[in-house]
């Protein structure tokens, strides 16, 4: 179908899609808040009444405007049905897209857009809600026009322009896989923590999937501790992963014309990179560190942003703890920002298969690592656990019903009558 297209309508769809290096520049700039909030599949949008340019739908994905993202190699000559579900992606086109992505960064530093583009595809999620895709999660919903107007998602539609090239170039990647591999590297190459991702996450297949509006954290609320724990623990998630996350907050700036919040320029922000402007919540807005942390306990600097729901994790005692720890220990934030971006990133998703793949080579080669309690709790030379054995016993652990915040309940019954009949062992052995 493509084929037929006129050229005069090749050239306006090419125009609606592919950005030009002027509006990279643009998207660039524009850049902001982390957390403000596939493959072929994406020819269930093509009817045969969007073929003409002019009468597209406005329910349609970006996607869609490029026809041969819609359309199977094998079956360009036909679309494909609207109930059509993606396969996983493929995991060499996974670590070829990552690479890709990695250049851009380099020359475009759209790294915080990127985090916030995964984010936002993933953090709909509702655990209440048990089927998919009612349920949320990293889907790649966040491609279609109707979820892209929601307003906590404002300018994300600068990411997927960004992003599109890439999902062009590689369409055994998911869109859902693709919007997290682009957060995960982003934080990655701004210095931050290896995430440790794994992908195979099934898109939905049209708008009417789409989540509906209001489920993203916003900036002001009246209860901002309230509101973050109504947010985040939608999604099963913790005090320490909510004050972990918005760390992130290291990276960007904040628009006025977005949000409704920052300065529209700072000395710190107007000079780019990319277009001046917005304001930062920390100096270096680049750069992936603990100093988000930090500024927010000081203050003392007023080109520095900080939100009402960035003031509570030094005012809510539960979150105040996590945030002095952070402050005072960059390793404990980056290890804990990396299990719970991880986590975001997972839950919802339906993934193919079900246990996901990893792209990262030393996952796979890597043998189980057999536990012997002498290696590492006798002798001169003792051994720290590895990240891998630490896993597993908190798996473990969890799967028992413990966990760091809530240590599993003693068996005070069963303990006394241990301790009974060792004594009347060893009292029977004196009487003897």
């Amino acid at each position: 179908m493509a084929e037929r297209l006129s050229s005069a309508a090749a050239s306006r769809l090419g125009a609606c899609l592919l950005p030009t290096a002027a509006s990279k520049r643009a998207a660039v700039a524009r850049s902001s808040i982390p957390f403000l909030p596939s493959p072929p599949c994406a020819a269930a949008a093509l009817r045969s009444h969007l073929l003409p340019v002019a009468g597209l739908h406005p329910s349609s994905p970006l996607s869609s405007l490029h026809l041969r993202l819609c359309q199977r190699p094998a079956a360009r000559s036909r679309a494909m049905s609207s109930s059509a579900v993606c396969s996983a992606s493929d995991p060499a086109q996974l670590k070829s897209a990552r690479e890709d992505i990695r250049e851009l960064l380099k020359t475009t530093f759209c790294h915080p857009i990127l985090v916030r583009l995964g984010w936002h595809d993933a953090g709909t999620y509702d655990k209440n809600i048990a089927e998919w895709p009612q349920r949320g999660g990293a889907n790649g919903s966040l491609r279609f026009e109707i979820e892209l107007k929601h307003a906590a998602n404002a300018g994300l539609v600068n990411a997927l322009k960004l992003l599109q090239p890439i999902k062009d170039k590689y369409s055994g990647v998911t869109f859902a896989d693709l919007f997290q591999l682009a957060s995960a590297t982003a934080i990655e190459e701004a210095g931050g923590p290896k995430i440790p991702m794994k992908y195979g996450r099934v898109d939905v297949s049209g708008p009417e999937q789409c989540p509906p509006e209001g489920k993203l954290p916003a900036a002001g609320p009246p209860s901002p501790a309230g509101h973050l724990r109504d947010v985040f623990y939608r999604m099963g998630l913790s005090d320490k992963e909510i004050v972990a996350l918005s760390g992130a907050h290291t990276l960007g700036r904040s628009r006025p014309e977005r949000s409704g919040w920052g300065k529209s320029e700072t000395k710190y922000t107007k000079d780019g990179p990319g277009a001046p402007g917005g304001q930062s919540w920390t100096v270096q807005w680049l750069k992936f560190d603990n100093s988000y942390f930090k500024d927010i306990k000081e203050r003392k600097d007023e080109d520095l942003l900080v939100l009402p729901t960035d003031a509570v994790l030094f005012e809510d005692p539960s979150f105040k703890v996590y945030a002095e720890k952070y402050a005072e220990d960059q390793d404990a934030f980056f290890k804990d920002y990396a299990e719970a971006h991880a986590k975001l990133s997972n839950v919802g998703a339906k993934f193919d298969p079900p246990e996901g793949i990893s792209i990262d080579d030393d996952s796979k080669s890597a043998a189980p690592e057999q536990f012997v309690a002498a290696k590492y709790s006798s002798g001169e030379k003792k051994r720290e656990l590895s990240e891998a054995m630490k896993q597993k016993i908190r798996a473990e652990y969890e799967a028992l019903g413990g966990s760091p915040d809530k240590p599993l309940k003693s068996n005070y019954f069963l303990n006394i009558m241990i301790l009974i009949a060792a004594l009347a062992f060893l009292t029977s052995l004196l009487g003897n």
